[in-house]
């Protein structure tokens, strides 16, 4: 076997233990955004409308629109025609 001198001495150690802790830390930073990005996916989920309750869309727009108008964003004739609209389409 050929003999190296050891060339690296030192250095080739510190090379190799900052190597391998960066090696494990990917590894582990990879495992948890796996992790997270899995369960995020599930949390988002919103189950749709229970019986006997209004759907969620028309339900969600007259809300708005009633934000919008407390808000004084639109007057109370736009916020009646609109409602009106909402109500016509269901």
């Amino acid at each position: 076997m050929m003999w190296y001198d050891g060339r690296w001495g030192w250095g080739g150690w510190l090379f190799m233990a900052v190597i391998m802790v960066v090696f494990w830390s990917l590894l582990i930073v990879g495992v948890v955004a796996l992790i997270h990005y899995l369960t995020r996916t599930r949390r988002g989920y919103q189950p749709g409308p229970r019986p006997g309750e209004a759907a969620w869309g028309s339900r969600r727009a007259e809300d708005l629109l009633a934000d919008r108008f407390a808000r004084g964003e639109i007057d109370e004739d736009e916020y009646k025609r609109r409602l009106t609209v909402l109500r016509e389409q269901r």
